[in-house]
């Protein structure tokens, strides 16, 4: 009797968890639905309501039963010792209580078909076209249908279909496909005035450079490490800040800029994503996306725009206008920013929750990538056939929205950072005050010093080492006890150390940060290891997984540093010659070298080349002219050619007579067209000529007639979707054209191809711009 009595209350209270969910999501005040979406349910309501009612007098009849018995038995006389007539007593007021639970049950059960009628009644007209909704058949939205089947069988697995009003009517699945996705077209019978209009554009506001950080830094917020790191940054280099933005507001005189919205969401910084790197940042981790991250925003603030920050999913949900629910559906209203600079890690999650809207919007999206992202990783379908697929690329962005620390591939943006300047007086100070015989060793983190005895053993020979390794009780026993180790340091009594030391030393990890730089900008010499064979992600685990090849450019510890500086600051050799590491430590003590930055590492050269990106990057408006048709009737007449053989006939150039677009950025006339032996890729082809190759002049060289005019013979052309086209087989005769514009690439070589390379020039110290592109 009591195991009864419990099945039976367990199921009543089941039964009524059940009704309450099924209300819950219908009532009209804890939900964003409107009534005629309460009204929908209410079949199926009406059907579990009446169920309860039949199961719950079914429970009645046999507790009745089980009483009868109770009461006709000796059983229950013999134990009636040990149950008490007072413990019998609540399964009486059970009963009573399942009888009135049935009743109101039953009561609800009427009132929900009363519902169901008045509304039929009331809304006779609208309720039959909703009926009557049938799928149209319009070639325009060939999708359409596909997308209804998938509504029919999917529309419950996400609650942002039913927050735009899908209620599981073939109307509402129409309704939503027609009019907040745009896979199907509008239904006749709506009322689109009704609609609430788009708000109207924002008037242009013009932006003025700031002479002020402070409001930056409230916008920045606390209760990160990582954030109390950049803020401390931004006030150290504050005042350069200031002096910069006031030169090129000269440089700018007085230029009309619209100001921007702009969001910034640090993707890597989310608890989401697991946020590595804030609990770090006191025990040697690597700092430098986080000094990168503090440049950014001290540079797109001082430009004028308008900021905002996230580092948290919810913050970036609400500031983008996410619908409740899994992130199937598209944003509530038009994006509020013109610009989303983020990183890989944000544009994850952006893409999770934005639905549809990610693929609009995803022109306006600046993803800051330390590595850099080639084409080749980049374009999905490519990157899958081809066995290019990563965990980090297949994004088909145009490959300029990704942003790099170094500017080791024109395919991607140069963003950067900036080192601290010195004054005039800061640079004496430190000549005056060099010791030469003193060497700081580059890596905070103890496994960097592991196997390094050798190099360490003949550098103890003539300098005092120094390190920086953090360690929470004792010396770690990677580094050796004759280092004078300082454990982890502030950012400015590291520079105080670097101020003093001659040599700022290297033992291959980590790879292109930027301490090197700020080394050389305080009078260090920096020695770095020669890696043979190059380091890439076919032969090394560090760079296996990222959307980068980088074959052949990977040949030292700091690439940027042996390429764009050189000696006397820098010196690359190969450490596993003990004579030649050991004669350039001689070399270097008795060499002199002054403090030095390059111009695209100061304030002012980061805050004039986001300057530029920001007036003249617009992936949204901008688009690749078609591609020539495969074969041409006699009667089509090809444009001329907008490129003229160079006086030398080494090359090709615009042709003076050739139409310029004031428009395009970098200008046309920087253009030269150059071919590529066939071991190198288009990076190293124009750099040979002292040019940087611009992936956006692709275009002009897509054309059977280039090769006419480089006096190349093509017995065959064909379009293919290939990273290293356009290029010839020169054995065979045969050519090769672009088919997917997203795939043109500096990067990339194969001994079969010589590759046309678009090469430009390039400020001196400012590789990221052309001499005209300010």
């Amino acid at each position: 009797r009591i195991f009864v009595l419990g099945i039976g209350f367990f199921t009543l209270c089941f039964l009524m968890t059940s009704l309450g969910g099924q209300f819950s999501a219908k009532r009209l005040g804890d939900s964003p639905f409107t009534i005629r979406n309460e009204v929908m349910g209410a079949l199926e309501s009406r059907g579990v309501l009446r169920r309860m009612s039949d199961m719950l007098e079914m429970l009645m009849k046999r507790m009745d039963i089980l009483a009868r018995l109770e009461n006709s038995t000796d059983f229950h006389k013999g134990d009636e010792a040990r149950f008490p007539l007072d413990r019998l007593q609540p399964a009486a007021g059970l009963m009573e209580r399942i009888q009135a639970i049935a009743q109101n049950v039953s009561d609800i059960a009427i009132k929900v078909d009363q519902i169901l009628r008045n509304s039929l009644l009331n809304g006779k007209v609208m309720e039959g076209r909703r009926d009557q909704c049938e799928v149209p058949r319009d070639p325009k939205y060939p999708d359409c249908a596909g997308k209804v089947e998938w509504m029919r069988a999917r529309w419950t697995s996400d609650p942002c279909y039913a927050f735009f009003g899908v209620d599981g009517t073939e109307c509402s699945f129409l309704i939503y496909l027609s009019e907040v996705e745009w896979f199907c077209p509008p239904l006749p019978w709506r009322n689109r005035t009704a609609a609430a209009p788009s708000p109207p554009p924002r008037p242009p506001v013009q932006a003025a450079l700031r002479s002020d950080l402070a409001h930056l830094l409230d916008l920045i917020g606390t209760g990160k490490e990582s954030l109390s790191f950049m803020k401390k940054r931004i006030r150290h280099l504050a005042q350069q800040w200031l002096r910069a933005a006031r030169r090129l507001e000269q440089k700018l005189k007085g230029r009309q800029r619209d100001q921007k919205h702009i969001l910034i969401h640090i993707g890597f910084l989310t608890e989401e994503s697991g946020d590595v790197f804030s609990p770090r940042v006191l025990k040697g981790g690597p700092l430098g996306e986080m000094v990168q991250w503090a440049d950014i925003l001290a540079a797109l603030f001082l430009l004028g725009h308008s900021l905002r920050v996230t580092v948290s999913l919810k913050e970036l949900q609400s500031h983008l206008g996410v619908p409740p629910g899994r992130g199937n559906c598209p944003l509530t209203s038009p994006l509020p920013f013109d610009l989303i600079y983020t990183d890989y890690h944000g544009l994850q999650q952006m893409k999770q929750h934005m639905g549809l809207s990610f693929k609009k919007y995803r022109c306006r999206v600046r993803v800051i990538d330390t590595f850099g992202t080639e084409p080749a990783y980049n374009h999905e379908e490519y990157a899958t056939l081809r066995g290019y697929r990563t965990n980090w690329g297949y994004w088909n962005l145009q490959p300029t929205q990704f942003m790099t620390m170094f500017p080791h591939t024109p395919d991607n943006s140069f963003m950067g950072f900036v080192s601290e300047e010195l004054n005039q007086t800061e640079r004496q100070l430190i000549k005056s005050n060099k010791v030469s015989s003193m060497a700081v060793v580059y890596g905070k983190e103890a496994s960097i010093w592991k196997g390094k005895e050798k190099f360490l053993a003949i550098l103890n020979k003539y300098m005092e080492i120094h390190g920086t390794v953090y360690y929470e009780t004792q010396r770690p026993p990677e580094v050796p006890a004759f280092v004078k180790n300082h454990g982890l340091l502030p950012q400015h009594e590291f520079q105080q150390l670097l101020r003093k030391a001659k040599l700022f030393i290297g033992f291959g990890f980590p790879y292109e940060g930027p301490a090197p730089l700020e080394a050389i900008a305080n009078g260090c010499v920096f020695l770095q290891a020669r890696f043979n064979p190059p380091h890439s992600s076919l032969n090394h685990e560090f760079f296996r997984g990222k959307p980068t090849s980088r074959e052949a450019s990977v040949s030292s510890q700091h690439p940027y540093a042996e390429d764009f500086i050189g000696k006397p600051h820098v010196w690359t050799v190969d450490y596993n010659n003990s004579e030649e590491f050991e004669a350039a430590v001689k070399t270097i003590m008795r060499t002199q070298v002054d403090p030095y930055l390059p111009y695209e590492y100061t304030c002012e050269g980061m805050l004039e080349r986001i300057h530029a990106y920001i007036q003249h990057q617009d992936f949204c408006t901008t688009s690749s002219p078609p591609l020539p048709p495969k074969t041409k009737s006699p009667a089509m007449q090809s444009p001329p050619s907008p490129l003229a053989l160079s006086p030398n006939a080494t090359h090709l150039v615009w042709s003076p007579s050739a139409i310029r677009d004031p428009q395009a950025w970098p200008p046309v006339d920087s253009l030269q067209v150059w071919v590529s032996e066939s071991q190198h890729t288009c990076t190293e082809t124009c750099r040979r000529h002292g040019l940087v190759c611009e992936p956006t002049f692709f275009r002009f060289l897509n054309k059977e007639e280039v090769f006419l005019q480089l006096s190349i013979t093509c017995d065959s052309t064909e379009y293919e979707m290939n990273h290293l086209y356009p290029a010839v087989a020169e054995n065979v005769h045969e050519c090769y054209l672009q088919k997917e514009p997203l795939l043109f690439s500096c990067a990339g070589y194969n001994t079969k191809y010589r590759r046309l390379c678009p090469c430009r020039d390039f400020q001196q110290g400012q590789v990221a711009l052309c001499r005209d592109c300010l």
